[in-house]
């Protein structure tokens, strides 16, 4: 049975430029190649007068006037050739060509004048035959003009054919529909539809972008009410949070077509495409209607207009933006199309696309907590050949603040680290040193450090444990290592309390942990270096928000000069050069309390700080339990279980019968010592 492998999926397809390309190397290499026989000599007046009155020259034919080819006698080539510049004329045809210069009259004179000159020196042979000719074009010399032109069309034909297979999007694309939006369409009867369970965590975000999905299904028990259809949803939120994900979902669970777009396919380099694109893509979406629009990084095409302009104004976008905001709640009726878009800059959105009636409501897609980290690590984990013995609320607690994203770069770096370490399973080693690389960086244990420099980084991060370890409202520390990551040459690492609400004493005791190890290296060696760069960074960051942003200074007073719309100009203050030097001799005061609260600590506890530095120097990584067999209980711990004793005793007395309203109270008498800690 033959087999027609034309068609078959695998088999080489016939392109025609390579027909051309074969023709192009022919041409080439008949140029160079193909005429090996000698050429004429390109001679001058001079050098057919000299050939004249020697009797050498046969026969001259001159065509068009201008052309002249020399035919010399065949028993003189022998010796001709003997002389220098002649040796390579040809045997057979024209010998020399030259250029008379298109006077035949002149030409006639000269050659007159040659051959008289020769009777005269005595030489004796037959004039010289002159024939005049003029040639006409056939087809070849027609095709030869016309090649320049005929190879402009076909490089024309082939850039056209290159837009039509590349431009993409809706109608084909190519250079003439450079006008039609190239939405991605998702349709309701595919397969691999993304739902509210492939979808970890985000709980209130989903309940809040539920309404618009049940709207979608029962759009008929909405009307009867009255009640009209959402126009947009705004999705903001960080990087990585999930906001596309969300929107497929919504498009899955609602059952009905999904058309993507990204805010930058909007702009392009020809004026008011952006705006042709955006009618087409409404006049997509009414085709299919009811569907959903979704344009991601809307903020490429929705900034604020008028802002800056004489640094950023672009007109093609500002048009782009008027035709959004007509096509969202103009004179057209758009009736069941819902746009959902994306960013992660809604300070910097254009107000009228904000408002009601466009963008109806506005959803908040933030960072997980830990619940809902640990739903998005059972998602990211299905995949994975994992350690029986894995907790992975343990794996949670390690990771906060990190978006959705991250936590997708965790599992996929731990599965890496395990195969780099030809692992049957992917264990919860592998995961913490996943996050130590993702957060602190990839490890330099060959970077060249002294001793007198590694015992200086150990003094400095034992400085930051103990600060952090006797201060309650410090994170609690979970390890200290001297294994340079990144362009740290060490580091404490800590587990951030997921706090909502700070108050003063919580930053005062921060900044104190921040400066711990700036002041160990100080009290203990007497020196200042510059490894407390980051720490000082943070630390100045801190009491400058603290003060200029928190209102939490008294000469300062209740006043926030933070700009939460983003729209001040970036030359101006919005305060006084006498405020600015209230904010900051107040920065100075508060840094210094937190200097001074970390240099108590660091005094009474220099000989747990060295021990802290000595076992570094040994292990070059300790945990918690390592630093609770040095300094005891944390202040954090002490704390809680006072508050759990505290509740246990409320609890009893609730039990019988008696009033349950005993107000406990703890005092942390000195942060030096965890033994000078008591309770009443």
């Amino acid at each position: 049975m033959a087999v027609n492998r034309a068609n078959q999926p695998g088999a080489p397809r016939f392109n025609f430029m390579w027909f051309w390309a074969v023709v192009a190397v022919v041409i080439i290499g008949y140029s160079m190649f193909g005429d090996s026989e000698a050429r004429p000599l390109e001679g001058d007046w001079n050098m057919v007068d000299e050939l004249v009155e020697n009797g050498y020259v046969e026969r001259i034919e001159v065509v068009d006037r201008e052309n002249a080819s020399v035919y010399l006698r065949a028993e003189y080539l022998d010796s001709l050739m003997m002389q220098p510049g002649f040796k390579d004329v040809p045997r057979t045809g024209a010998q020399v060509v030259f250029n008379t210069g298109g006077d035949v009259q002149y030409f006639a004179e000269r050659l007159a004048a040659a051959e008289a000159r020769a009777h005269e020196a005595g030489v004796e042979a037959e004039a010289v035959v002159v024939k005049y000719d003029r040639t006409e074009k056939g087809w070849m010399g027609y095709l030869v003009d016309a090649l320049p032109f005929i190879l402009m069309i076909f490089v024309f034909i082939f850039i056209m054919r290159s837009l039509s297979r590349n431009a993409g999007g809706g109608a084909g694309g190519g250079i003439m529909n450079v006008g039609k939006a190239r939405a991605q369409m998702s349709d309701k009867n595919t397969k691999e539809r993304v739902t509210f369970k492939d979808v970890a965590g985000l709980e209130e975000a989903k309940v809040e972008i539920m309404e618009i999905v049940d709207f979608l299904k029962n759009a008929d028990k909405y009307k009867a009410l009255g009640a009209k259809i959402p126009k947009g949803a705004l999705l903001a939120g960080p990087p990585g949070t999930g906001k596309t994900l969300l929107a497929k979902a919504v498009a899955g669970e609602a059952n009905v077509p999904f058309l993507s777009i990204s805010g930058s396919d909007f702009v392009e380099m020809f004026v008011g495409v952006g705006a042709s694109r955006v009618r087409d893509l409404f006049e997509q979406a009414k085709k299919v209607a009811p569907c959903i629009v979704f344009i991601d990084e809307i903020d490429a095409i929705g900034r604020a207009r008028g802002k800056n302009s004489g640094f950023s104004g672009n007109d093609e976008r500002e048009n782009t933006l008027n035709q959004l905001l007509t096509e969202m709640d103009g004179f057209q009726t758009n009736a069941g199309v819902i746009v959902l878009a994306a960013t992660n800059r809604v300070d910097i959105l254009d107000k009228a696309l904000m408002r009601a009636g466009r963008f109806d409501r506005q959803i908040e897609v933030g960072l997980p907590d830990v619940k809902e980290r640990k739903e998005i690590f059972d998602v990211h984990l299905r995949k994975l050949k994992l350690d029986p013995k894995l907790d992975r609320e343990f794996l949670a607690k390690q990771t906060p603040g990190f978006a959705g994203a991250d936590i997708a770069n965790v599992c996929n770096e731990a599965a890496l680290i395990a195969a780099r370490h030809s692992k049957s399973a992917v264990t919860q080693e592998d995961f913490l040193a996943a996050i130590d690389r993702i957060v602190g960086g990839l490890e330099r244990r060959n970077m060249p450090m002294t001793a007198a420099e590694r015992r200086a980084t150990a003094i400095h991060e034992a400085g930051h444990a103990v600060v952090m370890w006797r201060l309650k409202n410090c994170d609690a520390v979970l390890k200290i290592t001297i294994i340079p990551r990144g362009r740290s040459l060490g580091a404490t690492w800590y587990l951030p309390e997921e706090r909502v609400n700070h108050n003063v004493e919580h930053f005062k005791h921060k900044l104190a942990g921040l400066v711990g190890g700036r002041v160990a290296e100080q009290q203990l060696l007497g020196i200042t270096s510059t490894g407390a760069l980051n720490d000082l960074e943070r630390t100045s960051k801190t009491a400058y928000a603290m003060v200029a942003y928190y209102g939490m200074s008294e000469r300062v007073g209740n006043i926030s000069f933070f700009d939460g719309s983003g729209q001040r100009d970036m030359f101006t203050k919005p305060f006084s050069e006498r405020t600015a030097e209230v904010i900051d001799e107040e920065v100075r005061r508060i840094v210094d309390e937190a200097v001074a609260m970390a240099r108590d600590i660091i005094d009474t506890e220099r000989q747990n700080i060295e021990r802290l530095a000595d076992l570094l120097l040994d292990k070059e990584t300790i945990f918690t339990e390592d630093i609770e067999s040095i300094l005891g209980k944390s202040a954090q711990q002490v704390e809680k279980e006072t508050m759990d004793a505290a509740v246990e005793v409320v609890e009893t007395e609730g039990d019988d019968g008696e009033d349950t309203t005993a107000e406990v109270t703890y005092i942390v008498d000195s942060p030096k010592s965890v033994d000078n800690e008591k309770t009443e």
